[in-house]
């Protein structure tokens, strides 16, 4: 499906180069249920294309059959004759550059994949704009990006601020917050372990929000990347890494010498971001992930996930239910 389309890599937008991959890896479980008094600043939130029930992770998006799919946002993207995407190129199994073909490539950008050549067909280009996390938000309010896709958790604030009005597909992985940290490490999970650690999270993460509320007597880190953190890290500028256990897999898999420690402490629905007024992009965009992650082990969703994620993030049967408005 995806993976055989060829689409062209017709630009990018350079930071830090990316570590070489590693052999080894490390694993996780999937995060166990979250509860309302880890998100207590968090209530069922939505607005008008996108719902969350913060206990549960369930997110609700626009029915893709309830309305036209062939809009405005679509013919924009058909005109420009390409999708103009922000991705990551650091995200390791996620969203990287690759060392040997130089390609981006990754679970993310096989979907980012999926999603172009449903709307400019097999010989789609796609534009790579790669942006750091704090610039994500922006980037889709000012249409710099047709929408971004790089493990971006859908949250109430994302959802509901009203100078921030982007909206979310349904939900296309579940993750949750973790600690990584040194083999060896004293931080043994999101406690009292932190007191007096330098703790790294990428400014504008769902991690950074809930390190803010809960800090545990750590010394918090801000940097524009998540993978910014690894290297705070080996050079021993900071103690521990705290971020989505699905991003911290894949720095694992680049440096056996960290670990995943303690239990994750959210639950965090990751979607592809986009601008509030693109309806018909938004249902666009679900018609292709129901497509995608349906057929059972034999999905788009499961093969891409045996490909990126199995060996490092074991435990996962299938994608997020979807549930739509």
């Amino acid at each position: 499906m995806a993976s055989a389309c060829a689409l062209a890599l017709s630009a990018a937008l350079l930071l830090p180069s990316d570590t070489a991959p590693a052999a080894d890896a490390g694993r996780t479980a999937p995060p166990a249920p979250v509860t309302h008094a880890q998100y207590a600043a968090d209530d069922a939130c939505e607005n008008s294309a996108t719902a969350l029930d913060p206990a549960t992770g369930a997110v609700t998006s626009l029915d893709p059959n309830g309305g036209t799919r062939d809009g405005a946002a679509v013919e924009r993207i058909r005109r420009h004759k390409r999708l103009i995407v922000g991705v990551d190129q650091n995200s390791y199994l996620w969203g990287y550059r690759d060392p040997v073909s130089g390609e981006i490539t990754g679970f993310d950008i096989a979907i980012v994949k999926a999603i172009a050549e449903s709307i400019l067909g097999q010989d789609a280009q796609v534009q790579y704009l790669t942006i750091p996390t704090d610039q994500r938000v922006p980037m889709i309010l000012t249409h710099k990006v047709d929408m971004v896709v790089r493990t971006m958790s859908i949250t109430c604030s994302r959802l509901t601020e009203k100078d921030k009005q982007i909206a979310f597909s349904s939900a296309y992985f579940m993750a949750g917050q973790q600690l990584l940290a040194p083999e060896g490490s004293p931080v043994t999970g999101f406690d009292d372990s932190l007191s007096g650690k330098k703790v790294c999270t990428a400014s504008g993460s769902t991690g950074e929000t809930k390190l803010q509320a809960d800090p545990h007597g750590a010394k918090i880190m801000l940097v524009p990347n998540q993978l910014d953190c690894l290297v705070r890290v080996q050079l021993g500028l900071a103690d521990a890494v705290f971020t989505d256990n699905a991003l911290a897999a894949g720095q694992a898999a680049q440096d056996p010498s960290m670990r995943l420690v303690g239990k994750p402490v959210t639950t965090e629905p990751y979607g592809v971001a986009m601008n509030l007024a693109d309806t018909d992009l938004i249902r666009q965009v679900n018609q292709v992930l129901a497509t995608y992650s349906g057929g059972g082990a034999d999905s788009e969703w499961m093969r891409q996930y045996h490909r990126w994620l199995g060996q490092h993030l074991s435990g996962i049967t299938g994608p997020p239910e979807a549930h739509y408005k």
